[in-house]
């Protein structure tokens, strides 16, 4: 699996500057990757531009060598993207809402219902598979819309600011479960929270103002925190020294 951006520019109408600026990046084959960066970084619009739900000004972005913007019913079936906001049909419980998100990418019946009691459990909602999504907490909510990246055969899961919200509890399950789930399918996950990084994460990316400041191993990033920087605090360090916050310049 190939997904990258190949000296991609992106422009909204309604501003001049660029969001995006002749940027290549590509994806992490395996593991967890963590999209870091403050507000306003270009990472949800980078997560769109992936997930081919809007097209670059500029450049290409590229699916194991297919253009993204022409994108076909076969890539829409291997990349799942999660928005912030997951959208479900309240009318709905977990498992048919799952059932339903596989067949739509095109399993069919029999087995999208198969596989979505399959991938509820394997994210830890076994036994909530029969309530109404309108009844699930947001944590819960964030890992239906994990199984459904999981009942479609999705070859590659963008997840936008997933944790927003979430209670420390919700979001120690959520990482637990997005741990497991990135052993066996590529994870990229976009956050301006550093306390999102914890141990399950594979790769980091941090981003400001549409550009790469860093991109590698996750203790490659942690190397960069200062000597005395408390064990707790390594990433805030890491984070704030990368970025230029902490005074050195």
């Amino acid at each position: 699996m190939t997904l990258l951006f190949d000296r991609v520019t992106f422009t909204y109408r309604r501003t001049l500057r660029p969001v995006l600026s002749q940027l290549t990046y590509e994806v992490p084959d395996q593991g967890l990757t963590i999209l870091l960066g403050p507000n306003g970084a270009g990472k949800s619009t980078t997560l769109a531009l992936l997930a081919g739900t809007v097209a670059p000004t500029a450049g290409r972005v590229l699916f194991s060598d297919s253009n993204v913007t022409s994108a076909t019913r076969a890539f829409r079936r291997h990349v799942a993207w999660l928005p912030q906001r997951v959208p479900t049909s309240p009318q709905l419980t977990a498992r048919e809402y799952v059932a339903y998100i596989a067949w739509l990418k095109g399993e069919n019946r029999a087995h999208a219902w198969a596989r979505a009691g399959a991938a509820l459990e394997q994210v830890s909602l076994a036994e909530q598979s029969g309530q109404k999504t309108a009844s699930l907490s947001g944590g819960q909510l964030r890992r239906v819309g994990i199984a459904c990246a999981l009942a479609h055969d999705a070859r590659v899961i963008l997840l936008d600011e997933p944790t927003a919200g979430l209670d420390p509890h919700q979001r120690s399950v959520f990482r637990e479960v997005l741990g497991e789930v990135a052993t066996s399918t590529p994870v990229l996950m976009s956050t301006h929270d550093v306390n999102d990084l914890a141990d399950a994460a594979d790769t980091v990316t941090l981003m400001e103002s549409g550009k790469v400041r860093h991109h590698g191993g996750t203790q490659s990033f942690l190397d960069h925190a200062r000597p005395e920087a408390a064990p707790g605090r390594k990433a805030e360090s890491a984070y704030s020294a990368l970025m230029r916050l902490d005074g050195s310049r």
